[in-house]
């Protein structure tokens, strides 16, 4: 035995496990807890393979002895997500209690028989570090699918079957798939939808079973029935309902059909009295339910059974840790006493990553192919690792232990938990509940033998290769023997074997992760040791995390635009075919591709023999074969640019058209310009050039990723000199656009061989002294305006100048006016201000460069831009202040009616007195970036997690990456970055600044190559750039 000093440092120590009982799955180093003496007692324990072991105990153990000898039997690190389920003298299934004695709940163990079962269900299989466990959840799938109990249509559950089939026969064949589709029946009605099972394992070949598990899990996490056990009950009116529990919160069903949902945080208490189960909800006055709801039960047992799974899956899936035990009242006791026993998911999700177990391999019942479960090194190379999702660490965040969760309290002698309002970063997910009913074994094998628990309660030991996976079936007891005997000190693994990282799925819970979570500097660096820290490895997670944003942005047009004009008859069906033609197969291309990176990440960052061996450190193949495959779609890139010239032509023509196109701009999932979303592909291409140009400036040139990282640079380079031109002008053609609808009084502002240079404000000297302008410099004309008084918000023209013959002079000194200069034109004379020197320097620049360009064309343009406005006079005394809304609306363009406006680029730049030209527009192409940051407020203690893209000069905030649309937006033209000063007491690594007058934010990365990429897109936002536009333009690209 472990002494205690020894022990007083573990893990199960830090995470609050009862002393008595040790932790819920042991630690390296730690044997079975010790039993009280007395009499041992035998319990049979069905697992979820179907095969029953045997486990020794003493008469007074609580269950939690039990439930840990049957994760030590198992190995099994995550054990928490399962649970014990048992049918009791009432016949109810009810879970088997930790806490108490094990034979005070089980009164004829003899003739019982316990299951080991899922009982909490996360929204995310990606949550599930262990290969083991993804393996257990898998087989939990399969049992609900074949007893009923998980509903869906055909098309999924053949999906799902042919992944089980691929797990357990591998490749498809015909006679042998035929064969054991006959001989096992993994749907109540299989033979209905056979051929099609058949064919979904045609397209299986070369998936592993781990594969096939994670897929299988994808699939079934999405469905409404994932994880959904369903207790019977009658609302106030008698109708027959279910009600279910969640991840989320508590659902209700009729039938097999989710009718209503209440989140954790809209309900404020859960309560029964009798057989009336009660849901007390939070204070809102645009619910239209009752404050309180009531639903009826077949009896209170049937009650107090939801109650109890209620508060366990509240403490597991919203708590930071274990619910401390409440003390214990002198006289008398009001409520129940019960309360969640066992570690949080955050928890397991901390424990695992802190940790470093050892990986034993496993056995997988029914399956001819062998488990890639920690490999021997001589195996290694045959098998491949489980695509999950890529993680890496992010550093924890600071919370006051004010702030955080507690347990469900349990007033008024009604065993009613207290609900507890979760931070504003909550959980969201889809349905899950716990139990499971077991179908009828068919054979009778079992899970790894004796050899699992030797290595388990010997992790130090010597490994040896030729340890049998199998044996008879057999009896482990609280003592560390198997079958009476005492084990011996031989292990499984090699000795050269060590343990590999077990990093943090991206798609954990906000309130599952860092976010309000506290950890010392130690911790922090201790963590950051533990996960990849090869700049490569960062790149390659750059290209992920911004090809999940370019798919999503590909969605917008090729799924919610088509969808929302594909029914109107005003909409062409030549401009509705030229899309779809053209972006279908690139969206259909970058899914695979996506797919791709997902795994390779997962496999670099993962805990497989390929991440020891540096198999899958790269991402150079992967790269190369996408790109060359993306060569094939050139002919619809270059399309491109005629679906938008197509899309706007169709605008002017019919009013229908460009009206359907401005309410579907003004939907939540269109967060760009309509135009912008059309032209991701050519941008795209920009990104992939870029990331490449980085790898190889890493690679020495006799690294393994470092010849497929050149070839696929110069593939995408020779793409991207091709299509430089159409880019170009498709920029400046949307640019064009753009400012076609935030200006009123332009008939023609997108005449053949106009560019856009810069747009921003200035004042202009008048009588009235200085008035705030917006000007416009194209490359012919220069355009000033003022903010109309319209719903749409639009900048009404005062007048234009134009730039052939124009000169430019600085009058500071003449007219006492700071960062003044007056453009003398060959009409007129105009006076303006800029705000600071720098802003001064450049626009002074970029009209110079443009009077230059106006002087080497073909002379004066007499053409210019046409206007609703007599002879473009305007009284400057006046200015807009005095002009009739009739005035501003006088314009005869269909534009004037479209919705607000008030958050483009030329409204920001108003309201921030600043200005942004074509470079800085596409140096902003260029300069995209999405992932994880941990923000915080000025005034604020906590950080909160979030998924940011960075795009058109603003930050958008999502929960997850998988949000079809932002929460918020951050336009940062104006803002600075910097770094945070000693005196803003912000003691973390990685942390960046923003800050705008008053508005303070503070940003944390994982990682000092994505601090610093952050940063530099960010600068690239807040720092105007006054270079020469035409030289510029053709050396970014």
């Amino acid at each position: 035995m472990v002494e205690p000093a020894d022990r007083s440092s573990t893990a199960g120590q830090r995470l609050g496990a009862p002393e008595s009982f040790g932790v819920s799955t042991l630690e390296p180093g730690l044997r079975p807890p010790a039993q009280p003496p007395g009499r041992q007692v035998s319990i049979r324990v069905q697992m979820l393979d179907d095969t029953q072991e045997v486990f020794q105990i003493s008469q007074r153990s609580p269950g939690k002895v039990l439930f840990d000898l049957v994760c030590a039997h198992l190995n099994l690190v995550e054990g928490d997500y399962f649970g014990l389920e048992y049918q009791d003298q009432r016949k109810m299934t009810v879970w088997l209690d930790l806490l108490k004695p094990t034979l005070k709940q089980i009164r004829r163990p003899k003739n019982t028989i316990l299951r080991f079962v899922v009982k909490f269900f996360p929204p995310d299989h990606t949550q599930l570090m262990e290969e083991l466990t993804r393996y257990l959840f898998a087989l939990q799938i399969k049992r609900d699918l074949a007893c009923g109990r998980l509903i869906c249509n055909d098309t999924s559950a053949a999906l799902m079957v042919s992944h089980i089939i691929q797990s357990e026969i591998g490749d498809f064949d015909e006679t042998q798939s035929w064969q054991h589709l006959l001989h096992n029946k993994y749907l109540p009605d299989q033979d209905a939808i056979r051929d099609e099972i058949i064919d979904c394992h045609r397209e299986h070949v070369g998936q592993t079973p781990a594969e096939s598990d994670y897929q299988l899990l994808e699939i079934a996490r999405r469905l409404e029935m994932y994880g959904v056990r369903l207790h019977p009950a009658k609302d106030r009116e008698g109708t027959k309902l279910s009600l279910a529990v969640a991840n989320s919160g508590v659902l209700v069903f009729q039938g097999n059909t989710k009718i209503n949902s209440f989140n954790w945080s809209k309900i404020r208490k859960l309560s029964f009295k009798r057989k009336r189960f009660l849901i007390k909800l939070r204070a809102d006055p645009t619910n239209a339910h009752h404050d309180t709801l009531e639903f009826a039960m077949a009896s209170r047992d049937c009650c107090k059974v939801f109650w109890k799974i209620c508060v366990e899956y509240h403490a597991f899936f919203r708590l930071f840790e274990e619910p401390k035990p409440k003390p214990k009242p002198i006289l008398f006791t009001r409520g129940s006493s019960f309360r969640f026993s066992g570690r949080t998911q955050k928890q397991i999700i901390d424990y695992v990553k802190d940790s470093e177990p050892k990986k034993v391999p496993f056995e997988r019942k029914h399956s001819k192919m062998l488990s890639n479960s920690s490999m021997s090194p001589q195996s290694a190379s045959t098998r491949s690792h489980v695509p999950k999702e890529s993680a890496t660490s992010i550093p924890l965040a600071d919370q006051p232990d004010s702030d955080r969760l507690s347990h469900l309290a349990v007033p008024n002698g009604s065993e009613e938990p207290q609900a507890v309002t979760p931070p504003t970063n909550g959980l969201h997910g889809l349905t899950a509940a716990p139990g499971s009913d077991p179908t009828q074994p068919r054979q009778n094998h079992h899970v790894a033998g004796s050899v699992l628990d030797q290595q388990l309660l010997n992790p130090g030991s010597p490994g040896s290769e030729n340890s049998p996976l199998g044996g008879p079936h057999v009896a482990v007891n609280g003592n560390g023997s198997v079958n009476g005997q005492r084990m011996g000190s031989t292990g499984v693994l090699g000795a050269e074997q060590s343990p590999e990282v077990q990093p943090l799925s991206p798609l954990t819970s906000p309130l599952l992760t860092e976010a309000g979570y506290v950890r010392n500097d130690e911790e922090d660096e201790a963590r950051r040791k533990k996960f990849p820290t090869d700049k490569a490895y960062f790149i390659a997670k750059e290209l992920l995390t911004t090809e999940r944003t370019y798919l999503k942005d590909l969605q917008v047009i090729t799924e919610s635009f088509q969808s929302a004009v594909g029914k109107d008859e005003a909409f062409p069906d030549s401009v509705r075919s030229l899309i779809s033609a053209n972006y279908d197969p690139v969206y259909k291309f970058h899914q695979g591709f996506l797919k791709e990176t997902e795994q390779r990440l997962a496999q670099w960052e993962g805990r497989s023999n390929a991440h020891i061996k540096g198999d899958y450190q790269r991402i150079g193949d992967v790269l190369l074969k996408n790109i060359q495959g993306l060569r094939q779609l050139t002919i619809h890139l270059q399309k491109h640019s005629e679906c938008l010239v197509e899309l706007e032509r169709a605008c002017r023509s019919s009013r229908k058209v460009e009206t359907l196109c401005r309410d579907f701009e003004q939907q939540r999932v269109c967060y760009l310009p309509l135009n912008i979303f059309l032209l991701r592909p050519l941008h795209r291409l920009l990104h992939y050039k870029l990331i490449l140009e980085r790898l190889c400036k890493h690679y020495p040139p006799t690294h393994d990723d470092f010849r497929d990282c050149r070839a696929a640079l110069a593939d995408i380079s020779e793409m991207v000199l091709q299509l430089q031109g159409i880019m170009m002008k498709m920029e400046n053609f949307q640019k064009l656009i753009e400012l076609k609808k935030d200006l009123t009084g332009v008939e023609d502002l997108m005449s053949p061989g106009r560019e856009f240079i810069r747009l921003g404000c200035l004042s202009k000297l008048s009588g009235k002294g200085l008035q705030q302008r917006m000007f416009f410099l194209f490359s012919d004309c220069l355009v000033y305006t003022s903010r109309g008084m319209t719903p749409s918000n639009q900048f009404k023209v005062h007048g234009q100048l134009p730039l052939y013959g124009m000169t430019i002079r600085e009058s500071e000194e003449e007219w006492g006016v700071p960062h003044s200069f007056t453009l003398f034109g060959q009409r007129q004379s105009v006076v303006v201000a800029a705000s600071c020197a720098s802003e001064m320097e450049r626009w002074v620049e970029d009209i110079r460069m443009a009077i230059d360009l106006a002087e080497q064309s073909s002379g004066l343009n007499n053409d210019l831009l046409s206007t609703s406005l007599s002879d473009n006079k305007l009284s400057e005394d006046g200015g807009g202040e005095q002009e009739s809304e009739d005035e501003l609306g006088g314009s005869r363009s269909s534009l004037e009616r479209q919705g607000h406006r008030g958050n483009t680029t030329v409204h920001v730049c108003w309201h921030r007195n600043t200005s942004v030209s074509m470079v800085d527009f596409s140096i902003a192409v260029e300069n995209q970036l999405s992932g994880n940051l941990l923000r915080k407020f000025k005034n604020s203690n906590g950080w909160q997690k979030l998924w940011v893209v960075f795009t058109n000069f603003s930050l958008f905030f999502y929960k997850s990456h998988q949000d079809d649309y932002p929460l918020a937006s951050l336009p940062l033209l104006g803002y600075s970055v910097t770094v945070p000063s000693e005196s803003e007491n912000i003691h973390k690594d990685y942390v960046f600044k923003l800050h705008f007058k008053s508005h303070v934010y503070y940003f944390r990365s994982e990682s000092e190559y994505t601090f610093e990429r952050w940063m530099e897109v960010i600068r690239s936002a807040t720092c105007s750039t006054s270079r020469s536009l035409p030289s510029t333009r053709k050396d970014l690209y």
